[in-house]
């Protein structure tokens, strides 16, 4: 079993078990059909993972790591908000006619900003950050803009992140305001750990610990059963990432990766979207 397995099972069990539902009041997602999604959630969740001894990925089912690598890049490397530039459509239906999803996620991280080096946005002062100033407790983005909400298509879910170098390893703390588990869970942590490790190798460090913080963490209702079947199936070993002698950040593409043994369980059930 990966230990991305077991986290995940462990969860999933607790927000199944333990979890409140909001069944009684007015929610805003729905279903495509118009019914309301409501959840059984509970708050503050809070999952470490280190990166050193293996990469965490389920293996319960398939988690499309490179499809998921392609949406970090567009929103840390490309820092667009148009779905053109991504090669999935996972965005399609937060986008307007143009494409765009507003001043969210990779506009917010493009932003520059004014230090005393000189300006940079977001992603380029951590790159500086951990190469020049790596004991620097102040290295942290955070793409949710209170100025810039009414102009998202969506509120930023995973929202900030903190990086820390302790002993040449580079460690980082993802916030989540709201974590749909099924669909999204295990998207995110992928994401995150290959960020972890891209920035470790283009900064000259190791890796160390992802710690994620999600503060709702919920299964949706018509997602309970196929949570329960799911987490019922056989597990496997976690696989081993594999990243080729990537130096400049931005001319990394989904290529330069590599799991090495991942086996999964073939699992072939539509998972309803809320929106």
């Amino acid at each position: 079993m990966s230990y991305a397995d077991e986290i995940f099972i462990k969860n999933c069990k607790e927000i199944l078990k333990n979890g409140v539902t909001d069944e009684s009041m007015s929610v805003r997602p729905h279903w495509e059909d118009g019914e309301s999604a409501y959840t059984k959630s509970v708050f503050g969740i809070v999952n470490r993972y280190d990166l050193s001894k293996e990469f965490p990925i389920l293996t319960l089912r398939r988690t499309y790591w490179k499809s998921a690598l392609d949406e970090l890049l567009w929103i840390w490397q490309k820092k667009s908000n148009n779905i053109h530039d991504l090669k999935s459509h996972i965005w399609d239906q937060w986008a307007d006619e143009t494409g765009s999803i507003g001043k969210a996620y990779g506009y917010q991280l493009g932003i520059k900003h004014k230090y005393k080096e000189g300006e940079f946005d977001q992603v380029d002062r951590v790159l500086f950050d951990l190469k020049n100033n790596p004991n620097s407790r102040r290295i942290i983005t955070n793409i949710y803009n209170h100025a810039d909400l009414s102009e998202m298509r969506l509120y930023p879910c995973a929202y900030s992140v903190t990086f820390s170098v302790k002993d040449g390893k580079l460690n980082a703390i993802l916030n989540q305001r709201s974590n749909d588990f099924l669909a999204a869970n295990n998207w995110n942590v992928v994401q995150y750990a290959l960020l972890v490790h891209i920035f470790a190798k283009v900064s000259g460090l190791k890796v160390g610990e992802l710690v994620h913080v999600i503060a709702d963490a919920h299964i949706y209702d018509r997602h309970i059963p196929i949570v329960e079947e799911l987490i019922s199936r056989p597990t496997f070993d976690a696989p081993k990432l594999e990243i080729g002698e990537i130096t400049d950040f931005y001319k990394i593409t989904p290529d330069d990766f590599k799991l090495d043994g991942y086996k999964f369980n073939e699992f072939n059930v539509k998972i309803p979207i809320a929106i």
